[in-house]
């Protein structure tokens, strides 16, 4: 995305029209055209296919020199992506849709026009593409929420070096000094006594990469309580469990579920929900080194239960454990937190469904309802107490790993109830943060998987309180 808001109200300006027309109704719409437009159609193969794009210069007696055309599957009922592709492929400047308003086409036509650029310049780079639309007041919140999905994928998208747990206090600082939110950070050795599940996971990494955990606080007493919690481990070697080399390329995602969660606190207060906010971000870096945690080690929590470390690639759990007893200490009427967190979610649904677990049916409902509505759907798992004895230690309160195999998701899951407090709704998303091969709107690299469905759900719950 650009400086320049990539859609603006429509005040009657100059723009390039867009025609929007699906495979169907493309005979019926072309027969209106001149014999040049769709000589001109017919050459670049356009036939009303879902993400194709054209150029068709203008008619006699039309003011515009050209206009677009896009596929897309139904004219009358638009996405958020139907119109990503011409955000991507058209010229720069500034358009508006014929006979009609894009609607939540608003988001993708933005989302497409992201790139990570901090290291390399994109090749044959064009100006921004700019929508306009009648509904003025639509832009606005339309904006944060695509800013609000680049920022999980900059975030993401940033290599570990240049996003260690330093760079995400950086993120958490921004956020607390835009919004005169507080900001409380322990850092290092100090992190043993209260956290010292996240200080075991994070305490081999080199001192400029020294585990820490961030508390922003935002809102008036006396509103809802709001705690949202985000998994920060910035790069996972595995630890002593050591991952592959292919295993170990993307882990500068595994800070994915943090970006989450410092997004959707960058919505709350950026629309003044009215909530009293707590956002948690513990960040760590599952090195290796002498004094790496190890298998067969037992850990304290803040929780009070010991933990029997099966495998130190299941590192993620047990910083959120630290932190979802934190966060349930401030008694929150909600708590959402956010992890990329298992393989076994992305076997059972693949990388674009996040995994939904929830203490309360009507709380899944919600967010998948939300998700839903705004092409960013949650699939539930269960939290099933009959697999619970899968996590029993012969000499621990709990393991934080099991060896059958099954059900891992569920059971990654099973082991953060023990550490949510009793009575809290509390929702999990294990969100893959990634999107391995490109769609329209959606580029390889990081992603936000959840935070929609999670933000309007927040939205419908608190926006009218």
């Amino acid at each position: 995305m650009t400086d320049t808001p990539l859609i603006q109200p429509d005040r009657g300006q100059d723009a390039i029209s867009i025609h929007l027309v699906n495979k169907d109704g493309f005979e019926d719409w072309a027969s209106s055209l001149g014999a040049a437009q769709r000589a001109t159609l017919r050459a670049q193969r356009f036939d009303g296919s879902g993400y194709q794009t054209a150029i068709v210069p203008g008619g006699s007696g039309e003011p515009e020199e050209w206009f677009a055309v896009g596929g897309v599957a139904d004219p009358d009922s638009l996405s958020s992506w139907c119109m990503a592709k011409l955000a991507e492929t058209l010229p720069a400047g500034t358009y508006r849709l014929a006979g009609g308003e894009p609607g939540p086409a608003l988001h993708g036509w933005q989302t497409a026009q992201y790139a990570f650029t901090r290291y390399r310049k994109p090749d044959n780079a064009v100006g921004p593409r700019i929508l306009l639309t009648k509904n003025a007041k639509a832009v606005e919140p339309a904006i944060a929420e695509a800013e609000a999905v680049c920022r999980v994928r900059r975030l993401v998208d940033t290599p570990a070096e240049d996003m260690g747990p330093a760079g995400l206090e950086a993120e958490c600082e921004a956020l607390a000094k835009e919004y005169g939110a507080k900001l409380s950070v322990t850092r290092g050795d100090s992190l043993e006594q209260d956290y010292p599940m996240v200080h075991a996971v994070g305490r081999a990494a080199a001192r400029h990469h020294a585990p820490r955990i961030m508390h922003l606080s935002w809102g008036k007493e006396g509103d809802p309580v709001l705690a949202l919690v985000g998994k920060g481990v910035c790069f996972d070697s595995g630890g002593l469990d050591v991952k592959s080399a292919s295993g170990m390329l993307i882990m500068k995602k595994d800070m994915g579920g943090a970006a989450h969660a410092i997004a959707l606190a960058d919505l709350v207060m950026r629309a003044g929900l009215p909530v009293r906010l707590h956002l948690f971000v513990p960040a760590v870096e599952n090195a290796i080194s002498g004094n790496s945690f190890r298998p067969g080690d037992i850990l304290r929590s803040r929780k009070g239960l010991s933990v029997e470390i099966g495998n130190t690639d299941a590192e993620g759990r047990l910083i959120l454990g630290d932190a979802l007893t934190r966060a349930s200490e401030e008694d929150p009427e909600l708590l959402i937190d956010f992890a990329t967190l298992t393989g076994a979610a992305r076997v059972a649904l693949g990388p674009d469904y996040p995994a939904l677990m929830t203490r309360r049916e009507e709380t899944a409902a919600e967010l998948i309802r939300a998700g839903k509505a705004h092409d960013d759907e949650p699939w539930p798992l269960p939290l099933p107490a009959a697999y619970a004895d899968y996590l029993n230690s012969d000499i621990a309160d709990t393991s934080n790993a099991h060896t059958n195999g099954f059900a891992g998701a569920s059971i990654a899951g099973l082991f953060l109830d023990k550490f949510v407090g009793d009575g809290i709704d509390w929702a999990h998303f294990d969100t893959y943060a990634w999107r391995p091969s490109p769609k329209p709107g959606r580029p390889k690299g990081g992603e936000a998987l959840g935070l929609r469905a999670a933000w309007h759900m927040l939205c419908a719950r608190y926006a009218d309180a």
